[in-house]
């Protein structure tokens, strides 16, 4: 399994134990458009990823029955079965660290912007190349010149990650730390971020989340935009430091601007509700469209919700509809039962009850229950229910399907 990247990914027990998490239980999901005429498509009440979860939008003349209540925080929740990930998390190619807004909580020891590398550094590349085809060996040969000619730091990060994830040696999880730890003492900020999750989860030694903090504002500074995300993480949760969503929207728009899809979403988050910036549905509406042009499923479903409804955005029913789709298709319940939603209903998409009956029954299987579907599909002839059941069924069996 590849290692995560965020916090919301890894220690999401811990950080969701500070705040009320939204009503992820709320298994009755309002009445679907095919129901009540002219209504718009309630907001999902659980995301596809662990991330910050918005609760429902409120649109008084419009409303469906409304969602199951909602606590008024923002919430960084667990998903109960991650989706797999590909084995390794490749680091970037050498590059300068770019700088950013300083944190503010204290910087690791020492990071302070390097100097770039030079242009002509053939031997890290070939190191990095050989990392990223697969040739782990010749990535550690060619890493371990590199150090023993130079020291040089990014060439200690690649060390780390090949003994992080076993690539060409046994797994070690203390020598890949001793090497993070040597490239972060020398600024390189993804050493930085790698060291902070090993001792956030505690991976080579004892969980430190006050070390964990020190070193994502460390990697912040210098421009690595998981470690702003995670850090605004830190600031929602309000453990190590004063709850300060603020400083949350601070690190968040700081990663969202860098192209973080969940830094976009989270802060997306923060406008719908006007925690720590003023509330905004078309800034929670752009951040949410850009998040979803880079494929991430939990605003994919947000901001079809948005469209479908005009919140913040044109209203576009046909748009949204095809949005849902794609959200449905990769396995977000939310997505599935919203689609079963506007098949019954025909609005975006023409009415095609052997296809909401299907998505009905894979939404379900996924833990969306809907009442007002049941009823609908109830409420069909045999041979609908029949073909809804059989388009269903290959979803159904692989959502059984034990996941690694």
């Amino acid at each position: 399994m590849r290692r995560a990247r965020h916090l919301s990914r890894v220690v999401l027990s811990t950080l969701a134990s500070a705040l009320v998490v939204t009503s992820a239980g709320a298994q009755t999901p309002p009445m679907p458009p095919a129901l009540v005429p002219s209504a718009p498509i309630s907001a999902a009440p659980v995301g596809s990823g662990a991330q910050v979860t918005p609760p429902a939008p409120r649109s008084e003349a419009q409303s469906l029955t409304p969602p199951a209540p909602r606590a008024p925080e923002p919430a960084i929740k667990e998903r109960p079965k991650p989706r797999p990930q590909p084995a390794a998390r490749p680091i970037p190619p050498p590059a300068a660290n770019a700088p950013a807004p300083v944190p503010a909580v204290e910087a690791f020891p020492g990071a302070t912007s390097p100097a770039a590398p030079a242009a002509t550094s053939r031997e890290v590349d070939v190191a990095y190349g050989a990392y990223q085809r697969g040739y782990y060996l010749t990535a550690f040969i060619q890493a371990t010149k590199r150090i023993e000619a130079q020291g040089d730091m990014r060439s200690m990060t690649l060390l780390g990650e090949l003994y992080a994830n076993g690539f060409g040696m046994p797994q070690d999880d203390k020598k890949a730390a001793e090497w993070y730890r040597l490239a972060a003492e020398r600024g390189d900020r993804e050493a930085m971020f790698a060291l902070a999750m090993f001792r956030l989860v505690g991976r080579a030694g004892s969980a430190n989340r006050e070390e964990a903090a020190r070193l994502f504002a460390a990697a912040a500074k210098l421009g690595h935009v998981g470690a702003a995300y995670n850090l605004g993480l830190l600031y929602l949760e309000g453990q190590l430091f004063p709850q300060d969503f603020a400083r949350a929207a601070e690190l968040f728009r700081t990663a969202a601007e860098a192209g973080s899809p969940e830094a976009q979403y989270a802060l997306a988050t923060l406008y719908k509700e006007g925690r720590g910036v003023g509330k905004d549905l078309r800034e929670a509406a752009r951040w949410l469209g850009a998040a979803a042009a880079a494929d991430y499923t939990d605003a994919q479903v947000e901001y079809a919700i948005a469209l479908f409804n005009g919140s913040g955005v044109a209203k576009d029913e046909a748009g949204a509809a095809a949005l849902l789709q794609r959200a449905a298709r990769k396995g977000s319940p939310i997505a599935q039962n919203r689609l079963a939603q506007v098949l019954a209903s025909g609005r975006g998409l023409p009415a095609d009850p052997v296809q909401a009956i299907k998505w009905h029954i894979v939404s379900k299987a996924g833990g969306a229950s809907d009442l007002k579907l049941d009823d609908f599909m109830n409420r069909q002839n045999a041979d609908i229910r029949a073909a809804g059941e059989k388009a269903a069924r290959s979803w159904v069996e692989a959502i059984k399907q034990p996941r690694s």
